[in-house]
């Protein structure tokens, strides 16, 4: 055991995160992601929602300032009924994480089929419990001071 480091954060995932280097791009994808068929690095943490999860790791680990974002999101189709508003709600909960650690964030939007696309190049993706949609989440790895 250490001490402070959350206790949803597997040991798998606490490597990871520390294997990571600046510039790297970890997605939090939800359950129903094909985290498989995207990335040859899949971590699972069932059970556990995306704003927890996120949360933790902000405790870990910093955004990169010397990006143009932050974090990037999944854009939602136009005209997805399922969404009110054209914005999922678990977005706010993941902007009021990020903002508490890094109050100048900034987001993107990454078209859905470009999101899969993209997330070839993360450097490792978590599948997660969440099962909001839209629930996908990629964080860019800053510098530690």
């Amino acid at each position: 055991m250490l001490k402070n480091i959350p206790k949803r954060l597997s040991p798998d995932l606490v490597k990871t995160l520390m294997e990571m280097g600046h510039g790297d791009e970890i997605l939090l994808a939800d359950a129903n992601y094909p985290a498989l068929a995207n990335n040859k690095r899949v971590l699972r943490t069932d059970g556990i929602m995306i704003p927890e999860l996120l949360s933790d790791i902000l405790q870990l680990m910093p955004l990169d300032t010397y990006s143009d974002y932050q974090a990037a999101l999944m854009a939602v189709i136009p005209g997805d009924t399922n969404v009110p508003n054209g914005r999922p709600p678990v977005w706010d909960q993941y902007e009021a994480a990020i903002k508490t650690a890094f109050p100048n964030y900034q987001l993107k939007t990454i078209e859905r089929q470009a999101f899969y696309e993209y997330s070839h190049s993360c450097f490792a993706i978590v599948q997660t419990g969440e099962t909001a949609l839209y629930g996908n989440l990629i964080l860019r790895k800053g510098v530690v001071i």
